[in-house]
């Protein structure tokens, strides 16, 4: 299996994670966090339909590069927004476990954001 397909693969697993628990556990977690449930439902259910997408693209035998670099735009506005959470920016103020929570989820998703740039450079290079 290749670099990018592992990345894109590994994304939509976080994704699917990150969105079950949001979608499910919003109500337990709205309290520690600091953050509106509604905010956290929402999320979870985003990225529950986004992690399929980004799956489909990984499992595809050979991801476009168009619809590559369009999940890298859309992850690197997620890590954007995401500090801007974490920052009380949008007029929310998270707790110390909001932040927390809030910046490891943009850290694993630039992480892979990251990967997925350098996989997209090494096909294109191999290319």
């Amino acid at each position: 299996m290749t670099m990018l397909k592992l990345a894109l693969l590994g994304d939509a697993a976080a994704c699917a994670a990150s969105g079950l628990l949001l979608a499910g556990g919003a109500g337990l977690l709205a309290a520690p966090l600091g953050l509106p449930e509604a905010l956290l439902r929402g999320a979870g259910l985003f990225l529950i339909p986004w992690a399929c997408l980004v799956a489909l693209a990984g499992l595809s035998a050979a991801p476009r590069r168009g619809a590559v670099l369009a999940i890298i735009v859309l992850n690197a506005l997620w890590v954007l927004d995401s500090l801007l959470l974490a920052a009380g920016t949008f007029g929310l103020a998270p707790s110390h476990l909001g932040q927390a929570f809030i910046l490891v989820q943009a850290a694993v998703a630039g992480g892979f954001t990251a990967l997925q740039i350098l996989a997209l450079r090494r096909a294109a290079v191999a290319a």
